[in-house]
């Protein structure tokens, strides 16, 4: 087990920052989310999404 950590733990490594990565944006979306700063597709659908398009 100890060998095959040692031969892989570049890709071990890269694999680690990717998920965490994914993890953060995908905490980061729910929390703005909760916030009310996403309505979906953001076509205009509420008042936020269209003052960002103005």
């Amino acid at each position: 087990m100890l060998e095959w950590l040692t031969e892989n733990y570049q890709t071990i490594l890269i694999l680690a920052v990717v998920a965490g990565i994914i993890v953060l944006d995908i905490v980061y979306l729910v929390r703005k989310k909760k916030k009310g700063g996403i309505c979906g597709s953001c076509d205009g659908c509420c008042e936020k999404c269209a003052k960002h398009h103005e």
